[in-house]
């Protein structure tokens, strides 16, 4: 899947306002298994559909998870959703909002459960392409401004780091990093911070203005949710901008040491995804719960 970390979706003109995490607070109103009672097998059918979804097509993985990332910078849609919301509520109409059952898919797309998903989310009533371009961070972003996005979301630095190592899975198309390749200083150069062989390679792969082929993110791994990403980024093999300006900090740079080990990385992985979900969702009688994640009702 393209991107850079929170960054586009193919489906970015879609924006959806799903109302998954608009606010900069964390939510009181969520809690695990919000459906049990009033859709008991909700869950069920999400992982059910996800599963088998992305057994036929492992790259869904990266797409969902990416997904959910998206959801709580800005709202997107996804046809697998749709799938799954139309299972929702042939089930318990009426009762499973789009913002949980993105919440749950990325959960689910790995084949097993890698974090706890507290649900009760509603959806929001508006989608706002304008948004979507405004929040969302560019792949040739720097490390303040990076910073700044996530502070404006509750999150911090650790958070950031933690998170980028979505980019273990998926894909990213040439025109979002070609400026690291070609003319960087506009001397014909490639960008000095990325290694010199790896960018030899993604030349191979990429023309200056090349907007259709796509590189694997994390090379090597890129299909398995791992903490490889961190080694390749400690060889200066960060594909984007805003991967390689994690080195740059001090703070930064030692979470990305702390963060090769896998199971420290898992862990923390689980804890900074459920932090971002939490924040500033609709709960209660805010919002409504769509009946049609695409659409308002």
């Amino acid at each position: 899947m393209e991107s850079s970390f929170l960054l586009r979706l193919v489906l970015l003109a879609s924006a959806l306002t799903l109302g998954a995490c608009t606010a900069g607070c964390p939510s009181a109103g969520l809690k695990l298994n919000f459906y049990g009672s009033s859709c008991p097998n909700a869950e069920q059918i999400v992982r059910t559909i996800i599963y088998k979804e992305v057994e036929k097509n492992p790259i869904l993985s990266a797409k969902l998870l990416r997904m959910f990332f998206h959801d709580c910078f800005v709202r997107v849609r996804f046809e697998v959703i749709d799938m799954v919301k139309e299972a929702l509520e042939q089930a318990c109409p009426g009762t499973v909002s789009c913002a949980d059952t993105v919440a749950l898919a990325a959960r689910d797309s790995f084949g097993k459960s890698l974090w706890d998903v507290k649900t009760g989310r509603r959806d929001g009533n508006v989608s706002l392409l304008s948004e979507a371009l405004v929040n969302i961070p560019r792949p040739t972003s720097n490390f303040t401004t990076l910073v700044q996005s996530f502070a404006n979301k509750s999150l911090g630095v650790e958070d950031l780091v933690i998170l980028s190592g979505a980019h273990t899975i998926g894909v990213g198309h040439c025109n979002l990093f070609a400026d690291r390749l070609y003319n960087f200083t506009g001397k014909g150069d490639s960008d000095p911070s990325l290694n010199p062989a790896y960018a030899a390679f993604l030349r191979s792969k990429c023309s200056p203005t090349d907007n259709t082929t796509a590189v694997i993110m994390d090379p090597g791994s890129g299909l398995t949710f791992d903490s490889h990403y961190y080694v390749n980024l400690k060889q200066n093999k960060g594909l984007f901008q805003s991967d390689a300006v994690l080195l740059n900090d001090g703070a930064a740079s030692k979470v990305v040491d702390e963060m090769v080990d896998f199971g420290a990385f898992l862990a923390a992985f689980g804890k900074s995804i459920t932090k971002m979900g939490d924040i500033g969702v609709l709960t209660g009688k805010e919002g409504e719960i769509r009946k049609h994640c695409r659409f308002v009702n």
